[in-house]
């Protein structure tokens, strides 16, 4: 299967050698599973029986498809930390060149180059990179902020009444959506392919190869649109920025920055409060509580990262970590989670402490980690502000994950709580009208980006809801 836009992976020698016998290529007669319920309910358990082989453990993460799996925190460090041996490229994956791992396995989209800044190295990752953190750095966070707030009251407004929701579907999933939408200037009706699509893929199961159609063809038309109807937005900033991203380019950026900021953000937000509405250390008045916000926010990404296991490399030349011989060409996953529960870490790490590598690590680091907590700890603070007295309405144990060796994702977090009063509720007229990150003209494609970043605006992060905006509520895939 490969994108609509994307070229069919190539290895970069067309006489690549087979894998060796032996190697995770051949997976699937005894490797630990990183995939299916069982693992998706208790992946501590997973990672307790992996770590029996080393801090680096063969793994399947696919029916048939074989992969090395960095648990060591060391060992994920130096594989993160050394692009001189362990490229990004997947066109190094010699299973999938040569056959071994069908182009139509369900984690392909989630592993296949693209030509963006997640999937390349040296220079021309510096360059795509560069793209994308000038354009983020003219989003102003205050004004951030002031929009996540206002995203927040609207979706609160729409259960509070109600005294029951799930706060997946109904507020941690949209959230993320409707800033991301806001942020790139991307509609509705483009936003819900991008839904569907991103969710499929992420889910790694049988519909992922026509998710990443249904992405593709989402992405197409956000980037014609931006190119005829350039405004003060991120997509319209990447288009303007000297280095002259192609359509192909602006594409898949655009699949990395929604695959960045929105699943794994929704999956932030939701563990976090799962964790403030579970664990007896945040008993009492959530709004008040013994432990602050941003100290549930490090302990879900220390122990629970939303993205569990991912940050693909591949060696470049045969080599080692830890003692593991790594042959060239077959993936290397980064579990964040396993490495920042190593059992070598010692002492109190969580609370207050950011060497945890959930943002991953070296060249490929998260550029967007400070706006992403930022929308994370806004979302948390404004619902428990809003609904101090929430409860889970099932036990923990009830609770169900989504299947898929990349993320740490629930299906639903159902709570109860007292209903509010909602005065004069946001309606869909009401919030049609759009209001720019900034007042600077939009930028063209024949206009240079500003090297600084965006004009704070006037009015405060606390300002009352000006009904800006229309998007997609109601429109998670399988809700």
């Amino acid at each position: 299967m490969t994108s609509p836009t994307a070229p069919e992976p190539t290895a970069p020698q067309a006489a690549a050698a087979a894998p060796p016998p032996g190697c995770p290529a051949h997976a699937g007669s005894g490797a630990t599973r990183l995939y299916g319920p069982e693992h998706a309910a208790d992946p501590k358990a997973t990672f307790a029986e992996l770590r029996k082989q080393g801090s680096i453990a063969s793994v399947e993460i696919a029916p048939g498809v074989g992969a090395f799996l960095a648990l060591g925190y060391q060992s994920a460090l130096e594989v993160l930390r050394s692009p001189e041996r362990f490229s990004k490229d997947p066109r190094n994956w010699r299973a999938l060149a040569d056959g071994s791992v069908p182009a139509d396995s369900p984690v392909v989209p989630m592993m296949m180059y693209r030509p963006n800044a997640l999937w390349s190295d040296g220079e021309e990752h510096a360059r795509l990179r560069g793209v994308i953190t000038d354009s983020l750095s003219q989003v102003d966070p205050v004004a951030l902020r002031g929009y996540v707030e206002e995203s927040a009251d609207i979706l609160i407004d729409r259960i509070g009444a109600r005294g029951n929701a799930d706060l997946l579907g109904e507020y941690g999933a949209l959230l993320p959506l409707l800033v991301f939408n806001r942020m790139f200037g991307c509609p509705a009706d483009i936003g819900d392919k991008l839904v569907f699509g991103m969710s499929g893929i992420f889910d790694a199961d049988g519909d992922s190869e026509k998710a990443n159609q249904v992405l593709g063809e989402g992405v197409a038309e956000l980037v014609a649109l931006k190119r005829r109807e350039p405004a003060a937005d991120v997509s319209s900033w990447m288009m303007a920025h000297p280095a002259e991203l192609t359509d192909e380019e602006m594409m898949h950026q655009l699949i990395l920055l929604m695959g960045a900021g929105t699943e794994p953000e929704q999956n932030l937000i939701c563990n976090a409060l799962l964790l403030l509405l579970s664990d007896d250390r945040f008993a009492g008045d959530l709004a008040g509580g013994s432990m602050p916000v941003d100290e549930a926010l490090d302990e879900v990404l220390w122990a629970d990262s939303p993205l569990a296991n991912y940050a693909v490399h591949y060696a470049l030349q045969d080599t080692e970590v830890d003692g593991v011989a790594l042959p060239a060409g077959h993936p290397i996953l980064i579990s964040f989670t396993a490495a920042n529960t190593d059992p070598a870490l010692s002492g109190e790490r969580r609370g207050g402490n950011r060497a945890h590598l959930a943002w991953s690590a070296g060249p490929h680091t998260c550029p967007a980690k400070s706006p992403a907590r930022l929308i994370a700890s806004v979302a948390v603070e404004k619902l428990l502000d809003r609904l101090p007295d929430v409860e889970l309405d099932c036990g923990v144990d009830q609770l169900e994950w989504r299947q898929g060796p990349f993320h740490r994702a629930l299906v639903a977090l159902p709570v109860v709580f007292p209903p509010i009063t909602i005065t004069a509720p946001a309606t869909a007229d009401e919030t049609s009208g759009v209001t720019e990150w900034n007042p600077k003209p939009a930028p063209s494609s024949s206009t240079p980006q500003d090297a600084t970043s965006t004009a704070r605006q006037p009015e405060s992060a606390n300002a009352a809801p000006r009904r800006w905006w229309s998007f997609l509520v109601g429109s998670r895939r399988g809700r």
